[in-house]
């Protein structure tokens, strides 16, 4: 069994909220569970329709496949819901360019998989803690080529410029990943609402001292909003059962 739950806040410059979250510690077609975070791009109006819209067809697609690997079932849901974003965008001039980023989770007993798009994060915390997913973002490929230093790309002025999304070809490419989760342990979804405004060490202080996900996500969203909240936040915390304390 896990526990989970999630918070999403408009922040303290944005007047509407582009990030969108689904969190179910339930069953959904093959998968346990399923937990989400999306981050939408776009005009007002077509960013937190495409993080929305793009959620509820992954549900769908998770829902009615008939795959039990539980990254297959990822990589045709990403599809799925590509496709349809791309024809919801075709509907209207204000839905041009529309996007999202996305990544999604599943627990099973205790081994974690996961798939991203875009720069929406997985983390893992324990005694230490660990991005899991690679950002698909400019600067991620400017610090990989070793054109800027890991510390230069947090406050670059390309920061936002993300690679890879939902809509954004006719293809969806996300990448996929599996590791552990250990009691102690637990898993942070997140947008760029949040790490862009909170730093690694921060946010694992944080995880570390929790007492309950409740709290612990509300610690990250006012962590966030206190150091500037320049973007929508979205968090969603996934941890065992046989926690230990």
């Amino acid at each position: 069994m896990l526990r989970a739950y999630g918070m999403k806040d408009v922040g303290r410059c944005r007047d509407t909220n582009q990030d969108y979250i689904f969190i179910s510690e339930k069953p959904v077609g093959n998968l346990p569970n399923l937990f989400l975070v999306a981050d939408g791009m776009g005009g007002h109006k077509a960013g937190d329709l495409a993080s929305e819209y793009t959620v509820f067809r992954i549900r769908e697609a998770v829902e009615k496949s008939m795959r039990k690997i539980p990254l297959q079932i990822f990589k045709s849901a990403f599809q799925y819901a590509n496709q349809k974003l791309l024809e919801k965008a075709r509907e209207s001039r204000a839905y041009k360019g529309m996007g999202t980023t996305l990544v999604a989770v599943t627990v099973i007993e205790n081994r974690v998989y996961a798939a991203n798009i875009g720069d929406s994060r997985l983390y893992k915390a324990g005694d230490t803690m660990e991005q899991i997913t690679t950002d698909h973002s400019l600067v991620e490929e400017m610090v990989r080529l070793g054109e800027i230093t890991r510390e230069e790309a947090r406050n670059h002025p390309e920061k936002n410029i993300i690679t890879r999304a939902i809509g954004a070809s006719g293809q969806a490419e996300p990448d996929f990943f599996d590791t552990y989760l250990e009691p102690g342990e637990c898993l942070l979804l997140c947008s760029d609402g949040l790490s862009n405004m909170v730093e690694d060490a921060q946010i694992m202080e944080i995880l570390k001292r929790r007492k309950d996900l409740r709290s612990c996500a509300q610690e990250l969203v006012d962590t966030a909003n206190q150091n500037g909240g320049r973007d929508n936040i979205a968090v969603v915390l996934v941890e065992r059962d046989e926690v230990i304390r």
